[in-house]
C-alpha cells in the first residue's frame, strides 16, 4: 500500500472512529429481561428510545449509560406496530441528547453507521450504505412508518435499537430487525418523534378503528357511474363488529364502501392510508352503496382495542 493510499485510509478510519465516539455519547444498552440487551438512544431529556420486541418485561428495566453506570428506567409505553418503546430514566442523569437528521438529502449509496451497545455496555458499530429509500408504508404489525429507509448493515447482538447515523453523527432513525424478514429496517426520526410524543401524552399510539372486515369487489360500470367513482372495484363489508364505531353509525353487512372523506377507496390499503393521519376524537365521512343507492354516514373513530 502506497503512502498516499495509507494516508487516505487512516484519515477515513479516523473519521469513522470519530463518528462512533460522537454517537456513543448518547447511545445506551437496555436490559429488559432477555438474554441479550438491546441498544437505545437518549432521545429527549430523561427519555430513552429502544425497540419494543426486546423488552421481555416492563418492570425492573435497567439502562447502562455510556460511562458504564447503571440507571433504572420506567417503560412509558410501547408501539409494536413501529417496534418503538419509550423509557423514562428514573432520577437525574445528565446524558447528552442525540442530534437528528430527517434525511431529506439522503441518497441510495450514502455511507451510514449503526451505533449501539453490547450487553456489557461496550460501544458496537456497523458500517454500510443506504440500500433503499421509499415512501410511507405500513409494517406487518400495523404501524405507520413515514418513509422506508433500509440500510445495508449487519445488526449484531445488542444492536437492535441502535442509532443509524450520518457522516456528522446525526441520528437518521432507530434500527430494528423485527419489521422485515432477514433485514434491518430503520424507523425514521419523524416516525419515532411522533410515537414518543403520543406515548408521553397519552401512554399509547392511536390506531383508527372502524370495526369492519372488508374485501375488494368488482362493481359494474353503470353502478360506478351512478356512484361517481372512477375505479372498477370498491370494498364490500363482510363483517361489522358489535358496538364498533361502524355499527353505531349504521353500516351493515353487504354495504359497499366507495369513499372515505374525499378519497375514493378500492383497496384496503387506500382506506388505511386515508385514516392514518387521524387523531383521537376525529370523525370521518364514509360514502357507501346500499341497494344501488349512494348513502353517507359520519363515523367517530375509536382507538383499536388491545387484545
Amino acid at each position: 500500500m502506497s503512502i498516499a493510499v495509507q494516508g487516505q485510509w487512516d484519515a477515513l478510519s479516523g473519521q469513522f472512529a470519530e463518528i462512533a465516539d460522537r454517537a456513543g455519547k448518547f447511545t445506551v444498552a437496555v436490559h429488559g429481561g432477555g438474554r441479550v440487551a438491546s441498544s437505545g438512544v437518549a432521545w429527549r431529556s430523561g427519555i430513552v428510545v429502544t425497540v419494543s420486541h426486546m423488552l421481555r418485561r416492563t418492570e425492573d428495566v435497567e439502562v447502562t449509560l455510556p460511562d458504564k453506570s447503571c440507571a433504572k428506567a420506567t417503560v412509558l409505553g410501547r408501539d409494536p406496530g413501529t417496534d418503538v418503546a419509550v423509557l423514562r430514566l428514573d432520577g437525574t442523569h445528565p446524558e447528552p441528547i442525540a442530534q437528528f437528521s430527517k434525511a431529506e438529502n439522503l441518497r441510495v449509496g450514502h455511507l451510514i453507521m449503526a451505533i449501539g451497545r453490547s450487553t456489557q455496555g461496550d460501544l458496537a458499530a456497523s458500517a454500510g450504505i443506504v440500500a433503499r429509500l421509499g415512501g410511507a408504508w405500513q409494517s406487518w404489525r400495523g404501524g405507520q412508518i413515514d418513509s422506508l429507509l433500509r440500510p445495508d448493515i449487519t445488526l449484531y447482538p445488542g444492536q437492535s435499537g441502535s442509532a443509524l447515523v450520518d457522516s456528522q453523527g446525526r441520528v437518521l432513525g432507530i434500527n430494528t430487525s423485527a419489521l422485515a424478514r432477514s433485514a434491518a429496517i430503520t424507523v425514521p426520526v419523524t416516525t419515532v418523534d411522533r410515537v414518543v410524543g403520543e406515548i408521553q401524552e397519552h401512554g399509547s399510539i392511536f390506531r383508527p378503528y372502524l370495526g369492519l372486515a372488508m374485501q375488494p369487489v368488482e362493481i359494474p360500470e353503470s353502478l360506478a357511474a351512478k356512484l361517481d367513482v372512477s375505479a372498477d372495484t370498491a370494498l364490500m363489508v363482510m363483517q361489522v363488529e358489535p358496538a364498533s364505531p361502524s355499527s353505531e353509525a349504521g353500516i351493515m353487512l353487504g354495504d359497499i364502501i366507495v369513499r372515505v372523506g374525499k378519497e375514493n377507496v378500492s383497496r384496503i390499503e387506500q382506506l388505511q392510508r386515508a385514516l392514518q393521519s387521524s387523531k383521537r376524537g376525529d370523525s370521518v365521512e364514509l360514502a357507501y352503496a346500499r341497494g344501488g343507492q349512494l348513502a353517507t354516514t359520519t363515523i367517530k373513530l375509536a382507538d383499536r382495542p388491545r387484545r
